[in-house]
């Protein structure tokens, strides 16, 4: 059947006003899309922190000159990534992030939420999405020794040794000469735990239990690191599950930023 006149008419105009009505219903206003894009945005940041990576703030100057940080003052801003460790395990020379494994590590540390309940859980809520530091006592060192490896100090020279060959360490920095004798930490049982020397090097021999790591901090008289704890239940060593992931880049303050850099000091 043939449609004309005016019928054929209002038949041709029908299929534009139906397109033109239909895309005007698709468009809404900016302020009512606001809130899904915002959902969107929270829930990739979420991903992006639960599987990829986030920052965190360098507590400390037990990394220098490497990485940043003291007491009263900006410490450096880091880049943690978290996939090399889903594909592989840590190795000498990479700087990692970790938990603290035992109590030896955290007895000093102290939650940094605040105890108004309602505060607390809106640093928790943000913490999800990599805006607040979590509430746990994280700490960056640099691995160097893995499972199944035998760790001590020092040679001669003052050297770190591992399963008895020296390490080349262009990062590492000594405030003191090495005295033969001096121990970095002794056990005291009166003191309830190791009480250090800064001024002393020796350690060990320790083996590194499988599937644990050996950290120690590049500002050599001024880490607490794995020789600190040899009293623990780990003898010093960090569980690779306790390793929250990879140091890869500074990213704050804008004079520091650059790649952090692995040096394996085996390799030599």
């Amino acid at each position: 059947m043939t449609v004309s006149g005016a019928d054929g008419e209002r038949a041709r105009n029908a299929g534009p006003r139906r397109a033109r009505a239909k895309k005007a219903k698709k468009q809404r206003p900016f302020w009512q899309e606001l809130p899904i894009l915002i959902v969107i945005a929270a829930v990739i940041a979420a991903l992006v922190v639960t599987f990829i990576g986030r920052p965190y703030v360098i507590p400390s100057q037990s990394m220098e000159p490497t990485l940043h940080g003291c007491a009263g003052c900006t410490g450096d801003r880091i880049y943690v990534e978290k996939i090399s460790y889903d594909f592989g395990d840590p190795k000498p020379g990479d700087v990692v992030v970790f938990v603290g494994p035992s109590n030896s590590w955290n007895k000093a540390y102290r939650s940094n939420r605040s105890g108004n309940v309602v505060v607390r859980g809106i640093q928790n809520f943000f913490s999800f999405f990599g805006l607040v530091p979590p509430d746990e006592n994280d700490l960056v060192k640099r691995v160097i020794a893995v499972g199944g490896q035998t760790v001590q100090c020092c040679d001669a020279q003052g050297r770190v040794l591992v399963d008895g060959k020296p390490l080349d360490e262009p990062y590492a920095r000594y405030l003191y000469p090495y005295q033969p004798g001096l121990a970095y930490g002794v056990k005291s049982a009166a003191a309830s735990g190791v009480l250090i020397n800064p001024a002393g090097r020796e350690f060990g021999p320790i083996k590194v239990p499988d599937g644990n790591i050996w950290v120690m901090g590049d500002n050599r008289n001024e880490s607490a690191d794995s020789r600190a704890h040899i009293d623990d239940e780990f003898s010093g060593t960090v569980p690779v599950d306790d390793i929250r992931g990879k140091a890869v880049f500074k990213i704050w303050p804008p004079g520091r930023i650059g790649p952090v850099r692995s040096q394996n000091p085996q390799s030599h």
